[in-house]
């Protein structure tokens, strides 16, 4: 199988173009509005230099407004600084930055390493790694990637190979929760990057491949004990599908339709 270009990341590389950091407040791109249209949803934080959760918003833009990087000065990029994880497997999820810290996740063993932004060099200021047990390791089915973490109430959660999801103290590293959401026996798996929505952790399971029931379930950022779980097939109470699902198509306005599969299999 032919090794994507970037499977062969170390680690996280900083770049910066011709304008180096300004000394006051960033720069940013003045606002076109297009009637009927907008970038996507508000971030948490709106500050522009942070980034604290995937794809930085809820509709997964990826966007931000800093201005500091033109088409302009693009050609004068160079490396600044790099930081090495020593994993030699898929990075694929970005890096958080909140206030002065950097934010890191792994692949598989997924440790997380938060760097401080205010020191020559950006200085570990910890490292947190946890059990994940090696079995995920054969039953994960697509490299054993992690697409990162994200940050809510001073907290740094994210997903383990194994199934687990945890919670660490954004400040100090320190594990506040870990809760078994998969089961890593069954084919279970967890890659995604959780999201946080009203003080719930959303998360979801991986191993399709190996013909586990699929699931989405939320956590209670404070404690860490799931609040629901819905699954993508089965009767109507396990799928969470209630009064207010609204079918466009006849076919799909019954009762437990999940139970069966689609016409003809």
């Amino acid at each position: 199988m032919p090794v994507r270009a970037d499977w062969s990341l170390l680690g996280i590389v900083i770049v910066l173009g011709a304008c180096q950091r300004p000394a006051a407040s960033t720069s940013v791109r003045d606002t076109v509005f297009v009637a009927g249209t907008k970038i996507g949803t508000a971030p948490p934080n709106t500050n522009d230099g942070e980034w604290s959760m995937p794809a930085r918003d809820y509709a997964n833009s990826r966007y931000s407004g800093l201005a500091q990087i033109t088409p302009d000065n693009a050609k004068n990029l160079h490396v600044s600084w790099t930081f090495s994880t020593g994993v030699l497997r898929g990075h694929e999820g970005q890096p958080l930055v909140v206030g002065n810290t950097m934010y890191i996740v792994t692949p598989y063993p997924n440790v997380s390493y938060a760097l401080d932004l205010t020191q020559p060099g950006f200085p570990l200021k910890w490292k947190y790694r946890p059990e994940n047990a090696q079995a995920a390791v054969g039953v994960a089915c697509c490299d054993v990637v992690n697409r990162g973490a994200t940050f809510s109430d001073g907290k740094i959660v994210y997903n383990l190979l194994d199934g687990h999801t945890v919670a660490v103290d954004a400040g100090t590293g320190t594990e506040l929760w870990r809760v078994k959401m998969g089961d890593v026996n069954r084919g279970e798996t967890i890659t995604m990057a959780p999201i946080v929505v009203k003080g719930k952790v959303i998360v979801g399971s991986s191993g399709g491949e190996m013909g586990v029931r699929g699931w989405i379930a939320a956590i209670d950022l404070a404690t860490g004990k799931q609040k629901w779980r819905a699954y993508n097939v089965g009767h109507d109470a396990d799928m969470k599908v209630g009064p207010r699902f609204k079918p466009f198509y006849a076919a799909d306005r019954g009762a437990n339709l999940g139970v069966s599969s689609w016409p003809g299999d």
